[in-house]
């Protein structure tokens, strides 16, 4: 058992060996006994949040800019909960970033009540990530199931309430050790030895959540793959097994290596900081296992860093609507450069290449290349006859 503050009197070695466990248990006094990062795990932590915490920002922020200024996506239920999730994301690229560097590379040592705001605004964008997965995933579950009734079922009313009710509740979860129910002990035990000031009793209810909120994606997306099995399967036997089933692969194959690469990313990103935390709860962590907590509570981040290319850009409007918004600041941006040099014949040529990308546009663009290749070759053939 390492001990949370050795005496002066006594060696390292010597401390370990005759701090006896109830002494080691009382002995923390300050913010000073959760800075256990050695100078090499400061530096390599504050690399992986100095880099993936800006990559974060500006993938969900992109994100948010095209929903919020493309009117079509705003109104769809789908782009709300993927806008809520990139909101959550963004929350968590500032809260956890900002402050986990501030304790633990910088080791300010705040007030009970900064750290528990500062703790409260990183388990609120957290918990409205997961929560917003789980909207997204019932999203989906309810395109399947209810897919004649899914319009009339998810109306954007509805959706606009479920994220209400989501962010209130994940607000009022988050805030709770700020609100009073916090470690009564200060930083002694029964305080967790991985958040400063926080119950035992709260850190396992939240644990309970979270876990509750994965167990209902897991089942979400299970369900998902079960009606598309059945679907493909009545297909087989109606269309029969030869033809072009073979040619192209199976919808719920398709969708169980999505899904399946979804859920993998989930659960590896959550397991292991869930499973030191549980622990936590259970008995009393060493050094050692405080500063392996550290480095997987990395890895949430990491997952607000993949959440936009699992969830956002794998959709092709928005991938269409995104392509839209940077033409138009590319426009804006020639105009601002400078126009006396552009002849009018070459500014139409400008905006017929800056147009926007949809699939009733394309067979137009490629038959006006195929029209300007004809007339170029008719031009020549009298050449070539001579």
């Amino acid at each position: 058992m390492e001990e949370w503050e050795v005496p002066t009197s006594l060696g390292p070695t010597d401390a370990k060996e005759n701090v006896s466990p109830s002494v080691a248990n009382t002995s923390c006094e300050s913010l000073e006994c959760y800075m256990v990062l050695t100078k090499a795990e400061r530096t390599a932590i504050g690399s992986i949040c100095f880099l993936a915490g800006p990559i974060t920002l500006l993938e969900n922020a992109l994100v948010l800019g095209v929903i919020a200024t493309t009117a079509t996506l705003r109104k769809r239920p789908s782009y709300l909960f993927i806008g809520s999730l990139a909101l959550a994301d963004v929350f968590a690229s500032c809260f956890y970033t900002t402050s986990f560097l501030d304790f633990h590379l910088f080791r300010r040592s705040d007030s009970s009540t900064a750290y528990l705001f500062k703790l409260g605004g990183v388990t609120l964008a957290f918990t409205s990530s997961v929560g917003s997965l789980l909207l997204t995933a019932l999203d989906r579950y309810l395109c399947i199931h209810q897919a004649c009734r899914y319009k009339v079922l998810l109306t954007r009313r509805r959706a606009l309430m479920s994220l209400l009710i989501l962010w209130s509740t994940t607000i009022f979860i988050s805030f709770l050790p700020l609100m009073g129910w916090r470690c009564p002990t200060g930083l002694r035990p029964p305080c967790s030895r991985l958040f400063p000031y926080i119950n035992q009793g709260y850190l396992a209810s939240w644990i309970s959540f979270i876990l509750l909120l994965l167990a209902l994606i897991l089942g979400a997306y299970a369900l998902i793959l079960w009606k598309a099995h059945r679907h493909e399967s009545s297909m087989t036997s109606l269309q029969g097994a030869a033809g072009t089933g073979h040619a192209r692969m199976r919808m719920d194959i398709r969708l169980a290596r999505t899904f399946g690469l979804i859920l993998l990313i989930l659960v590896g990103c959550w397991l292991p900081a869930l499973s030191i935390m549980l622990t936590d709860v259970s008995i009393v962590l060493t050094h050692t296992q405080q500063r392996t907590f550290a480095f997987c509570s990395t890895l949430c981040l990491l997952n607000s860093a993949v959440n936009p290319l699992l969830y956002a850009l794998r959709c092709r409007e928005l991938r269409i609507a995104l392509l839209q918004l940077l033409q138009r600041l590319c426009e804006i941006g020639r105009c601002k450069i400078s126009t006396e040099d552009l002849t009018p014949k070459l500014s139409s040529a400008e905006d017929n290449n800056v147009t926007a990308l949809s699939e009733a546009e394309l067979p137009k663009t490629k038959t006006t290349q195929l029209n300007s290749v004809s007339e170029t070759v008719n031009n020549q053939q009298p050449n070539i006859r001579i």
